[in-house]
């Protein structure tokens, strides 16, 4: 190669360092970026769906700030005013509703957790017979509806004295959440190492010493959402709490507001107040099990 031509050379070398090579990484086409088109789509679907999402939530907070007269009035805020839940707090018998539903939610959560978390625990460690047996009864009470089960479980609760009884509503809102929560819970025991339970033994514990001292505390996702799912099935299940208790001393909110819009007229403002009381509750319950909702609904997803 000559002098003269060995700078043009060094030259086209230069230039061409910094172009990518058709076949090199950088050459190809940059994958998972949006173009500015699909972006402007996903944000105006994700606006739409929150604003479907929140609307009817937002509504009824709106009626429950009216005046009776503009309840059913497209108008977001006229005159706004508290008179529906004084009227509802001071007129209604809501606060004895909601104590009883709050008693049976309670006593529903705490009781579904504990039984939902030792029948998932003696069903992923141990061999007793009938256990497939009993694992396919769980499954299958979860296919009838709940319009079916309300004429023999009413007969049930009658013949043992428990109708009109938070007692009775408490069994059965049991039969509605432990069979879901059992399933759930032996799906999460059963990725919890079997070595623990071996060393809870080598100590000296007893299998429900092992359970309760070295299990129980590493299933914090799963009891997180078996106490979630059971607040939620007792707070807002309607049909049996309406057929099973009367009497204003003894019903609970779902039969409560039934009182409100019936067939001889409606009261909205004082409904929507009380929808907005009931929902709180629920909202913290959900606030404190959130963290721990998605973990404990993979993990009891696991195949057992």
């Amino acid at each position: 190669m000559t002098t003269a031509t060995a700078p043009a050379h060094a030259k086209n070398r230069a230039g061409n360092r910094g172009k990518a090579r058709p076949g090199s990484p950088a050459a190809a086409p940059r994958r998972g970026r949006r173009s500015p088109l699909a972006s402007v789509g996903l944000h105006a679907t994700l606006i739409v769906a929150s604003v479907i999402a929140v609307f009817p939530v937002l509504w009824v907070l709106l009626t429950s700030l009216k005046p009776a007269k503009f309840a059913t009035t497209t108008d977001f805020v006229k005159e706004p005013t508290l008179e529906n839940y004084t009227n509802l707090l001071n007129d209604t018998p809501f606060l004895t509703w909601f104590g009883n539903s709050l008693l049976i939610a309670a006593l529903t959560t705490v009781l579904g957790v504990f039984v939902s978390s030792t029948t998932g625990y003696a069903v992923s460690r141990f061999r007793f017979p009938g256990k497939r047996g009993l694992m396919w009864t769980l499954l299958v009470t979860q296919m009838f509806p709940v319009a079916v089960l309300i004429v023999p479980i009413y007969n049930i609760m009658s013949a043992m004295g428990l109708l009109n009884s938070a007692a009775g509503l408490v069994i059965t809102y049991l039969t509605i959440a432990v069979p879901f929560c059992a399933w759930m819970m032996k799906g999460f025991f059963d990725t919890v190492p079997r070595e623990i339970d071996e060393s809870g033994y080598v100590d000296g514990l007893t299998p429900f010493g092992t359970f309760w001292r070295l299990i129980l505390p590493l299933a914090k996702p799963g009891i997180a959402v078996t106490a979630f799912y059971s607040f939620i099935t007792a707070w807002s299940e309607v049909a049996y709490a309406s057929a099973f208790m009367v009497g204003d001393e003894n019903l609970t909110l779902a039969g409560g507001l039934q009182k409100f819009v019936n067939q001889y007229g409606a009261q909205w403002g004082p409904m929507s107040a009380a929808s907005v009381l009931i929902a709180v509750p629920a909202a913290l319950v959900f606030l404190f099990a959130q963290r721990h909702l998605v973990t404990g609904m993979s993990a009891g997803a696991v195949k057992g």
